[in-house]
């Protein structure tokens, strides 16, 4: 049985990299992005996703690694 897309349950359309504690879900504790199997998201919101956190990386927002 597949894993529902999270984005699609919580209705949420634009993925904003301003909003942190939605991203870290989809971050291992080394602060990497989930695959999509394990992550459970579409491959449209995967993409969004993956830019997201590039962007919030890039502000600031989110560390590159975290050991």
């Amino acid at each position: 049985m597949q894993k529902q897309d999270y984005f699609n349950e919580a209705r949420i359309e634009h993925i904003d990299y301003k909003d942190v504690e939605t991203l870290r879900k989809f971050l291992t504790p080394h602060a990497r992005i989930q695959n999509r199997k394990r992550a459970g998201t579409s491959s449209i919101h995967q993409r969004a996703l993956a830019t997201a956190v590039k962007r919030a990386r890039f502000m600031g927002l989110l560390p590159y690694i975290s050991r």
